[in-house]
């Protein structure tokens, strides 16, 4: 799927401001009028809007450049110069912008409807009649607008979820994800068959629901760019609790979590401060004799068998679940 797309890179320019202009008074029965220039209008403003229609920035993706409109100048008679049209960007909740150079956070939208003005358009210069002052009669000049401001900026997409699942590829996620929710992952008995986050609702005892997301897998070394690399890691940091997913038949449970715990400790140590929950997954696969072993290597590690083909645990895990959120969100 190349429809879901969490960064881009945009120039953006906002409008000039409009001049204002020098303009005299003349009328039929005035002599000697004073000052009527107007004032410059505003140049457009580029914005961004949260939109929770929007999930990825796919829409943003082929425009690298984008210009808002300058304002107009002013006109006789002391008229207002038209402000520059601004320019209105619809992004998906959980969109960061950077500036492309300084990497300096411009703006966090996580709320539909919020907006940020990432680019002030430019002023209208003043036209000659806002000069005129009782020492001043007739000022014979006028201000230019101001200048637009120009930057490159970092669009990233964060996916906002309640729960995030970390694993390794093939370790179940998907198939978790579909039994829990509504949601219909691409399924399949090979690595990276989830090469983009999927999201689903899960619904929970009395009519209560979280949202759930499947996280592309993590490898060895992703930390570092290998495999996926971190273009997925930072959807874990919106997370408010982390369901680690290590399978049933991995050569090593207790050797997989530990990579799964380091490569979010080198990506960001804050990571681990997060409430988690462990759970062997694919437990149909699992006799008692693999089970004691599961238990043994993972001794003293609060954990919980589930199965998302048996259905086994899946109840309980999003007990434990709601329990975590309800302690951090305040659900």
């Amino acid at each position: 799927m190349q429809s879901f797309v969490d960064y881009v890179k945009i120039y953006f320019r906002s409008g000039h401001g409009g001049p204002g202009i020098v303009s005299w008074r003349r009328e039929k029965f005035v002599k000697l009028g004073g000052p009527w220039g107007g004032n410059g209008g505003r140049g457009g403003h580029i914005i961004l809007e949260g939109d929770p229609q929007y999930w990825t920035l796919l829409d943003l993706k082929y425009r690298k450049h984008i210009h808002a409109e300058a304002g107009e100048p002013g006109g006789k008679n002391n008229r207002q110069g038209k402000d520059g049209a601004d320019i209105i960007l619809k992004v998906p909740l959980g969109t960061v912008a950077r500036d492309a150079d300084t990497l300096e956070e411009l703006a966090e939208i996580t709320e539909a409807g919020q907006r940020v003005v990432i680019l002030q358009g430019g002023r209208g210069g003043l036209g000659n009649s806002a000069f005129k002052s009782a020492t001043r009669q007739a000022p014979d000049f006028a201000q230019p607008g101001e200048p637009a401001e120009e930057r490159a900026v970092i669009l990233e997409l964060k996916l906002l979820a309640d729960v995030g699942l970390v694993g390794f590829p093939n370790a179940g996620k998907s198939t978790l994800l579909a039994a829990m929710t509504a949601a219909k992952p691409e399924i399949a008995d090979y690595p990276f068959t989830t090469l983009v986050p999927n999201l689903g609702i899960v619904r929970h005892r009395d009519f209560q629901s979280f949202v759930m997301a499947d996280i592309p897998g993590i490898i060895e070394g992703a930390a570092e760019g290998k495999g996926l690399g971190t273009q997925f890691l930072r959807h874990i940091e919106r997370n408010a609790v982390l369901l680690f997913l290590v399978p049933a038949d991995a050569e090593s449970v207790s050797g997989n979590l530990n990579i799964l715990l380091q490569e979010l400790e080198q990506y960001d140590a804050e990571l681990l401060d997060k409430s988690r929950i462990i759970a062997v997954s694919k437990a149909d696969l699992a006799d008692a004799t693999l089970r004691k072993a599961i238990k043994k290597q993972l001794k003293g590690v609060d954990f919980i068998f589930i199965s998302g083909v048996s259905g086994e645990g899946i109840q309980t895990l999003k007990d434990q679940l709601w329990s975590k959120l309800t302690e951090t969100q305040g659900l």
